[in-house]
């Protein structure tokens, strides 16, 4: 693992200041045009994309460090980043003793940059997150925020104290920078399309399976010298404590828009799913592959929330949001795979360093996402046990998915796949 000491990062920082000026995150608010210097931790490909999403959507910032549990995996981020059009690979100025590798490597990427851009496996967002936030840095925090309410609630806390700090948060839920996701809002505030009655939510598609990559997997199964971590890791998706189950990874999507449209968060869920298709084998690990839920607000409005992942592209597939008012309807079906004039992944990275530069509204999304994480972990908890679910039993639970210890050789055992009636809500 790299080992940079306190010395040798201000060392580095000062040999580098004739590139960017080095600013204190509480004082760029408002304070021009500085370079500003972003850390990616998780370099799978949602974050080696979003050093592409930066460096196109603003002229002012430059990579400096990078993260992961995994140093093939960071140096393929890199080598990507490197490849990417001239004048964005230039911006990309990782330093061989920025590779920072491990399960502490994101408190290394933390104390190098002034912009964090959090993109590793869901189940470690809270901890990251606090610890960028402790650090004072604006932050890139891609969703879901947890995976179990327990971590969730402690990233409630930490974002509470991002707002307190005057911090950026923006989230990976790039709909909140899509024009028309943002046209069709404004309508519906003005009263154009009058009061919310119902909304239905779907992300209809096919599975995420890591274990058919082939370099990593060349048979499709676990490597015997794979240790649990290892092996989790790799193959994470199919495992509820690293991505949260599809309701909670991919459908948050969905969610969040409701949530968003609403202007709150569900107060209580009835839920159904399992596993159809997926085989009782060890790479598919322990999440469903189908999950229906029925939310209620406060104030009656019920959000119909639909998610499956079934393979072949022969199968039905929907991935949108309908949001049916008393004057009119949202429906955002015909969005899908629309190419739009601006590229959200993008635009939310402008959106970001506008706001850190003050040269447009203060953002922080990081309490509205995790109302939308914590309502995504509401549903899968109802499916599993088959309960009804609420809002306060959820801020109450004792649910911790996350290790109690992190090395590549420790042992994890995986859950069985969740029965209604058998297994219990904590």
């Amino acid at each position: 693992m790299d080992n940079v000491s306190r010395r040798s990062f201000l060392t580095s920082a000062a040999a580098g200041a004739t590139a960017f000026q080095i600013v204190r995150p509480e004082l760029v608010r408002g304070a021009g045009n500085e370079k500003l210097r972003a850390g990616l931790v998780g370099c799978g490909g949602r974050g080696t994309a979003a050093i592409s999403n930066i460096l196109n959507g603003t002229d002012n910032v430059e990579i400096v460090a990078l993260g992961d549990v995994f140093e093939d995996r960071l140096e393929d981020c890199l080598r990507r980043s490197k490849a990417l059009k001239p004048e964005l690979a230039a911006r990309v100025k990782v330093e061989p003793d920025h590779h920072f590798t491990g399960f502490d490597a994101y408190k290394k990427v933390i104390e190098s940059c002034d912009i964090v851009m959090l993109a590793t496996y869901p189940a470690y967002r809270a901890m990251h997150f606090e610890a960028a936030v402790e650090a004072g840095k604006h932050i890139f925090c891609e969703k879901p925020f947890a995976t179990d309410p327990v971590n969730l609630r402690r990233f409630m806390a930490a974002a509470q104290k991002s707002v307190e700090k005057k911090l950026t948060v923006k989230s990976g839920a790039q709909r909140r920078s899509q024009l028309w996701y943002l046209d069709q809002l404004k309508r519906l505030k003005s009263g154009e399309l009058g009061d919310i009655v119902h909304m239905n939510a779907y992300w209809v598609g096919t599975p995420v399976l890591n274990f058919t990559n082939k370099a990593l997997f060349p048979t499709g199964k676990r490597d015997p010298k794979m240790g649990d971590m290892e092996y989790q890791h790799r193959n994470w998706y199919s495992h509820v404590w690293l991505s949260g189950d599809q309701v909670v990874e991919q459908h948050l999507h969905n969610i969040d828009v409701c949530n968003w449209y609403m202007g709150g968060h569900p107060v209580e869920v009835v839920a159904s799913g399992g596993a159809a298709w997926r085989p009782r084998e060890e790479e598919y690990g322990n999440i469903y592959d189908h999950l229906s839920a029925d939310f209620t607000y406060a104030n009656g409005v019920h959000l119909s929330s639909y998610c499956r992942q079934y393979p072949g592209q022969q199968m039905a597939q929907n991935v949108s949001e309908r949001i049916v008012c008393s004057k009119g309807v949202i429906d955002t079906q015909s969005l899908r795979n629309a190419a739009g004039a601006i590229d959200p992944y993008v635009q939310e990275h402008t959106d970001m360093m506008a706001s850190i530069l003050g040269k447009g509204p203060y953002i922080n999304e990081s309490i509205a996402v995790a109302e939308s994480t914590m309502t995504c972990l509401m549903a899968r908890e109802a499916a599993y046990s088959g309960q009804r679910v609420t809002w306060d039993m959820m801020m109450a639970s004792q649910l911790d998915l996350l290790p109690k210890k992190f090395g590549y050789n420790e042992k994890v055992p995986v859950p069985p796949l969740p029965v209604p009636g058998v297994y219990k809500f904590v």
